[in-house]
């Protein structure tokens, strides 16, 4: 079994930060990536950043220049750090991690449960 937890949601100001964590745990023999993505009612879901085991980091237009996101590979842990935000930053935002569970024979994605991000204006 893989549990992915993301906790740092919450509510700002616009203008202000928030730094939101990923921890990924269980049976888990490998990862390549982890990523953020972020969904509004009505909308679909879209990748605000993600980074792969080799450190190499891909942003959305969006976020670069005010979100950096990192991993401890080490701990599983992914982190995002959003400065500057906007309103229209607000979304729930999902954790995916990329990673081969132990016992299945390939990688696959797995998903958090979302954290709320609101910024009020």
């Amino acid at each position: 079994q893989v549990q992915l937890v993301e906790s740092g949601g919450g509510l700002v100001q616009a203008g202000g930060s928030l730094t939101l964590t990923c921890a990924a745990s269980g049976k888990i023999f490998s990862v390549n990536a982890m990523g953020w993505y972020r969904q509004t009612i009505g909308s679909d879901r879209e990748l605000v950043a993600n980074i792969t085991w080799g450190g190499s980091t891909n942003y959305a237009d969006s976020a670069k220049g005010r979100f950096t996101i990192s991993v401890d590979i080490l701990k599983k842990l992914m982190t995002l750090q959003m400065n500057e935000l906007r309103p229209e930053d607000t979304a729930v935002y999902y954790c995916k991690a990329d990673l081969w569970r132990v016992g299945t024979s390939a990688f696959s994605d797995y998903w958090g449960q979302g954290t709320q991000v609101t910024v009020s204006s």
